[in-house]
């Protein structure tokens, strides 16, 4: 991320704008796919839990709060 702001502040400096927007939209798309990424790691913790509970018919106080976040 901290050479894409190098790249960034280049083009707007140089008058590249079109390089620049390139640029930000590239980091968006960086930015959509870390999100998406967290909820993937998120959604597979909390089936690994909620498939654990349903196996040993118990909640630990550790599953549950892994399951709140």
């Amino acid at each position: 991320m901290t050479q894409e702001l190098i790249d960034l502040r280049t083009s707007i400096l140089s008058g590249r704008y079109e390089d620049a927007l390139a640029i930000v939209d590239e980091m968006e798309e960086m930015s959509k796919k870390s999100i998406l990424r967290n909820i993937k790691k998120y959604l597979i913790r909390m089936l690994i839990h909620l498939i654990k509970n349903k196996i040993e018919q118990r909640l630990t106080n550790s599953w549950a709060v892994s399951i709140r976040d």
